[in-house]
């Protein structure tokens, strides 16, 4: 109710809580279950806000819905598995609640897409995708959860007309960079904002050092850049679309190269076929990588995003010469 108060007095949408939470492993905290609903049911009475909970089941289903819980949501553990998905969309069968769908732990955006979708077979027309990063093996980016901001994006190219939210919370664990990956998001057009909040982080009894005060979620939202997609000035306008045909021209160039690049990748297998070599060559990759990552410094340009991108012509490469020996 602490929280409540000092959230009832900012520009929110929805009061959330995970009143089930799935953990890792047995023995931490797993939300007070259905004695929080009514807590819930006390948010929204006393301060007028809607709520929204997670649900792992279809037993929470029934529970939430006996409380009107406003907004259901389906956590990452939950998307990565489509037969507790299906489970979930048929027991919302019938049923008019929004939806939001959290990004499965894995970066796959056919699965997040393919929970989507069975929600929307179910009847549910309602529904926003959650992104709240990946799980990984390593924390050395300094997220907890990395965001690889391409699969957002790409399901948002397929599905334009989706909400979209980030939670940067989960994506950082960290409470100092949550204002970073915010404006991150909005930058790049997401709908809205998922952001953990406590008015004693350090003794929250889980994420707590992804947690903000109410005061610093304030802070956080006051100071957020919020950015249209078009403008109207007819100048700016028109330096785009100069800047955006030089481009076009440029990517053209660049299909046309890789073109004639896979061809001499052809003429090379014939080669290696006469000569009863083998297609891989461990040694003449290394090469490519370290002439492409010297060339790349050059130019101030990613390493990492380099090689990325030759690792991809490197393997088409692989396949247009083993079709030739084949």
């Amino acid at each position: 109710m602490e929280t409540a108060s000092a959230l009832a007095q900012l520009n929110i949408n929805l009061f959330r809580a995970g009143v089930w939470k799935p953990r890792t492993r047995p023995g931490h905290f797993e939300g007070n279950g259905i004695p929080a609903l009514e807590w819930l049911s006390e948010v929204r009475k006393t301060y007028n806000l809607p709520v929204t909970i997670e649900i792992a089941e279809p037993a929470h289903v029934d529970e939430a819905l006996k409380h009107n819980i406003d907004v259901l949501w389906i956590g990452a553990r939950t998307t990565v598995n489509p037969f507790q998905v299906q489970s979930i969309a048929e027991a919302l069968k019938g049923v008019n609640i929004p939806v939001m769908v959290k990004n499965p732990v894995n970066p796959d955006v056919d699965l997040w897409l393919g929970a989507i979708e069975r929600f929307e077979k179910s009847g549910i027309t309602d529904i926003a995708a959650i992104h709240r990063g990946f799980s990984g093996y390593s924390s050395a980016s300094g997220y907890r959860n990395q965001p690889n901001w391409l699969i957002p994006i790409e399901l948002k190219r397929r599905r334009p007309e989706l909400t979209l939210i980030c939670d940067p919370s989960h994506i950082t664990g960290k409470r100092e960079n949550v204002a970073e990956v915010a404006q991150k998001a909005l930058d790049m057009r997401f709908d809205g904002l998922m952001i953990e909040c406590h008015p004693n982080p350090e003794n929250a009894w889980s994420d707590a050092a992804q947690q903000v005060t109410p005061a610093e979620l304030k802070h956080i939202l006051d100071n957020l850049i919020v950015r249209k997609e078009f403008t109207n000035d007819m100048g700016t306008l028109a330096r785009l679309e100069y800047m955006r045909q030089l481009m076009d021209s440029l990517d053209a160039e660049i299909i046309d190269l890789i073109a004639k690049r896979m061809e001499m990748s052809e003429q090379i297998g014939a080669i290696k076929k006469e000569c009863n070599m083998t297609v891989y060559q461990p040694g003449r990759w290394r090469d490519i990588v370290n002439t492409c990552s010297l060339r790349a410094a050059k130019h101030s340009l990613s390493e990492e995003f380099i090689v990325d991108i030759y690792e991809k012509i490197h393997h088409e490469s692989i396949r247009i010469q083993l079709s030739v020996l084949e």
